[in-house]
């Protein structure tokens, strides 16, 4: 995503000339700091009430191209200001290659964007690796292997949503009410994921246990029930390529914060917000059906604080353990929703649409434009 034109140390507004003027000057560890502690309020209220996980879970699924921290951070600087939820986010420069400017006035919102450094990759004599700055001679008797990029550090990053702008209209997709042949679509889809991930799916009429599906991580084996309608089965099929996503053996940051399968409460909570944004990205809502699973997310929260004080296995706030389980479980979205394809765009412009957005033809004067769509395109932005 583009950066603002002004430095990004400075709170960005636009000005009568339509430029990016300053307005509240702050030091990057000052913008970052002041992100992180708008970051951990946010956190601490999606603790307080399993509701506003949900509401963090809603925007989530329509901004998965973000990570879970940018996404509470959206969400809360557009709450402030008393205004409908972001729904496309992008720099000024990014706005205006799509035919957009940002509206005289408006305020920018922050997010944290890495700090990233270009680093050659070397092989010493000895033939252990290193990597140096590309400014930097090579020593003697090592060997280049490539470039790698690192992030060194986080910064604030101006951006604006769509309803802060104005211009060229934006063709964005809507999700509407699902039909059998878009069942069958994501069904297959999150098959696909599943095989990615060395899985195999079956639906069968045996039930391990009580539940609608299970996945046996020893045979790379999910199950889904026979006996479940069409949307069940598909939802059932996302719960459970959440745990194959994080709750494997491997699973060493879910056993650091305690939301690994050790821990079933966090785990399922876990497991069901993959299923809930990936459904709900999808044009699919869950919320009546997810209820139990994320009623019980802060519960499972405080218990496995709790647990961890008791058993030291490692010292962590429950703010500590929301943000790992909200980065989790962002990042298992993003890794399905990629292979499945929702409509809409993620809340991020992606690079092949830079060059493609809606013409402002003559057809939108005096010549009726497209019908109105239930599950159809919807133009955003004044």
């Amino acid at each position: 995503m583009a950066a603002e034109a002004e430095s990004n140390t400075r709170e960005s507004r636009v000005t009568n000339d339509g430029g990016p003027g300053p307005s509240v000057r702050m030091s990057p560890e000052e913008r970052i700091a002041s992100l992180t502690e708008g970051l951990h309020a946010a956190l601490e209220q999606a603790i307080e009430s399993p509701a506003r996980w949900q509401v963090l879970l809603d925007t989530s699924a329509t901004l998965w191209r973000y990570s879970g921290g940018n996404v509470a951070l959206l969400m809360t600087q557009m709450a402030q200001r008393g205004v409908e939820e972001p729904t496309l986010v992008a720099g000024y420069k990014e706005w205006a290659r799509h035919g957009r400017t940002v509206l005289r006035g408006e305020h920018a919102l922050w997010v944290i964007a890495p700090r990233t450094a270009t680093m050659q990759e070397l092989k010493l004599a000895g033939g252990e690796r290193k990597l140096l700055p590309v400014t930097q001679a090579v020593p003697v008797g090592a060997t280049r292997i490539g470039k790698k990029n690192i992030i060194t550090g986080w910064r604030g990053q101006a951006v604006f949503d769509v309803t802060q702008t104005e211009g060229t209209p934006i063709l964005v997709p809507r999700a509407g009410a699902q039909t059998a042949a878009n069942l069958d679509d994501l069904w297959n889809s999150l098959r696909d994921v599943a095989k990615e991930h060395g899985f195999r799916v079956e639906v069968t009429g045996s039930q391990y246990g009580y539940t609608s599906g299970y996945t046996d991580f020893d045979a790379r084996r999910i199950q889904v029930g026979l006996w479940m309608n069409h949307e069940e089965r598909v939802a059932v099929l996302a719960h459970e390529l959440g745990h194959v996503l994080l709750h494997g053996p491997a699973d060493n940051v879910g056993r650091l914060y305690g939301s690994s399968a050790n821990h079933r409460g966090l785990a399922e909570v876990e497991a069901e917000s993959v299923a809930y944004t990936v459904l709900r990205a999808h044009g699919i809502d869950r919320g009546p059906q997810s209820a139990t699973y994320l009623a019980g997310w802060a519960d499972a929260v405080i218990r496995t604080e709790h647990d961890i004080q008791r058993v030291g296995l490692a010292p962590a706030s429950r703010v500590e353990i929301a943000k790992s389980v909200l980065g989790r479980v962002t990042a298992a979205a993003k890794d399905i929703l990629a292979m499945s394809d929702p409509p809409g765009l993620g809340g991020k412009f992606a690079a092949v649409t830079v060059d493609r957005p809606l013409s402002a033809s003559a057809t939108y004067a005096g010549v009726p434009g497209p019908g109105a769509s239930m599950s159809g395109p919807e133009l955003k932005g004044p």
